[in-house]
């Protein structure tokens, strides 16, 4: 029995070595498989990542464009066909004037004052200063653009370099202190303006830009004490240079001649031009302020129409009913008017509220400007404050009531996945007193500021032109030329 059962476990072991061989040489193949199938998996990962990060920055960079776009030609033309016909150049310059300022503005202080984190060291002699400004106002980290690489920037867009970010937000401190100048339109010296304004840029936008959208800032939606919800710059563009004309109209006082004078736009069809072009650079401003190629530049985009076209039909119509006729002038500026309210919600929103808010930003406006500066009497020349003041204010609490996760989860989800409320529609209404206190800063910041710059510059230089300058008109007595040449 023993030796049966030996002679079985020989013949066992002598029929199972082939299969043991056979079976040895396949172990390496099965690893070299799937080492290849990690390196397939790996490689689609970083095809796909650069594919992502190729199409967000093109659509930025496109943004940017349009951003621009936006100043020159769109405002240069809206503005310049609403003053009379000897201040055209002049006020296309001053937009103008603002591209080549700004742009180096920004490349040496601006962008790290908006953008870098308020961390000052300063040495003196032996001394060495640290400093933190961060809830309010940027460090000296990026000056002269140290330290702005062609590498993302997880705080500002993980997808795209830093450069486009930077780029991107340079336009945005290129129209502001720009629409600004509609306020004081024909009658400001053209020195004065580009100094007032560079200053405000440093003074006014930069530090308010930083609170809101810098890191560390006291009202990011990441981390401030007082999260202040500002998709596009409702607060920083539009309320800032919105509130800081009203400023300036009340301390420049009226242009000569006004309100008995007639100070009617010489070219509506130059502003007609100036607003669609606006319109369209919108969807930069709005949509691209998503940093990104996905849902939620569609979102912004689709409500940026929506709201554009809601007011533009909300101003006609209130004007119709005070004055009897519809004009394009009504139409243009609803439209604007609705673009300012919309822009700080228009990634917030559900398109319905986009329809709701852009239908009460053309009457209200049309309410400031037809009435509520008339019985004031100030002379904001082409009605900055009335559009882009009250609009962006408009925006900033509205955002407050209708912003919603569904559409951008911005503080976050639960352990279910379910976003957490953004707005009072969605049950958050402590959003709107926060929204109410970021709106209430960027008021003081842009009065305070905006009154010290303007006595500063008037008692160095002086503000406003001559009464004999002002009667040539700004087009010669600034820039020796003129915008048409009736003789030939």
């Amino acid at each position: 029995m023993l030796r049966r059962g030996i002679i079985l476990l020989f013949l066992f072991a002598f029929l199972a070595t082939p299969v043991i061989a056979l079976a040895q040489p396949a172990a390496p193949d099965t690893q070299a498989q799937i080492a290849a199938l990690q390196q397939a998996v790996d490689a689609n990962k970083a095809a796909a990542a650069a594919a992502q990060s190729a199409g967000d920055n093109a659509w930025v960079l496109v943004s940017a464009a349009l951003v621009l776009f936006m100043t020159a030609p769109g405002l240069a033309l809206f503005y310049g066909g609403l003053v009379r016909r000897k201040n055209i150049l002049g006020t296309m310059m001053q937009s103008f004037a603002m591209m080549g300022l700004i742009t180096v503005l920004w490349a040496l202080v601006g962008y790290s004052l908006a953008f870098g984190h308020g961390d000052w060291t300063i040495h003196i002699h032996r001394v060495v200063i640290h400093i933190n400004t961060s809830p309010f106002l940027g460090g000296n980290e990026h000056l002269f653009l140290r330290g702005v690489s062609l590498a993302p920037n997880p705080n500002y867009g993980g997808t795209i370099p830093e450069q486009t970010f930077m780029i991107y937000q340079l336009m945005f401190a290129i129209i502001t202190p720009a629409l600004i100048t509609g306020a004081f339109a024909e009658r400001v010296k053209f020195s004065a303006m580009a100094v007032f304004l560079v200053l405000w840029s440093l003074v006014v936008y930069c530090p308010l830009a930083h609170m809101i959208w810098g890191v560390g800032g006291i009202l990011n939606t990441t981390g401030g004490r007082c999260p202040v919800l500002d998709f596009a710059g409702g607060t920083v563009v539009h309320i800032s240079s919105g509130v800081s004309a009203l400023v300036c109209a009340l301390y420049l006082g009226k242009r000569v001649g006004y309100p008995h004078e007639n100070m009617t736009p010489h070219s509506m069809v130059l502003s007609f031009i100036g607003a669609a072009m606006l319109w369209v650079g919108w969807f930069g401003f709005n949509a691209g302020s998503a940093l990104s190629a996905g849902p939620l530049a569609t979102s912004a985009f689709v409500n940026t129409q929506f709201a554009a076209a809601a007011a533009a039909i909300g101003w006609v119509v209130a004007e119709w009913l005070q004055n009897g006729k519809p004009t394009a002038l009504g139409a243009i500026s609803g439209a604007v008017a609705g673009l300012a309210t919309i822009t700080q919600a228009s990634g917030f929103v559900q398109p319905m509220s986009a329809l709701l808010i852009g239908l009460i930003a053309g009457v209200v406006c049309s309410f400031m400007v037809f009435n509520v500066k008339k019985f004031f009497g100030y002379d904001d020349s082409l009605d900055a404050f009335g559009v882009h003041g009250v609009g962006g204010t408009m925006g900033a609490l509205l955002t407050g009531l209708l912003a919603s996760g569904a559409i951008n989860a911005v503080f976050g989800k639960n352990a279910a996945g379910i976003p957490l409320a953004t707005g009072a529609i969605d049950g958050n209404w402590h959003q709107f007193l926060n929204q109410s206190v970021g709106a209430g800063i960027g008021w003081m910041l842009a009065i305070v500021g905006t009154l010290l710059l303007l006595v500063l510059v008037d008692k160095t230089m002086g503000m406003r032109v001559s009464a004999a300058d002002e009667s040539q008109g700004l087009d010669l007595s600034q820039h020796n030329e003129e915008g048409y040449d009736l003789n030939s």
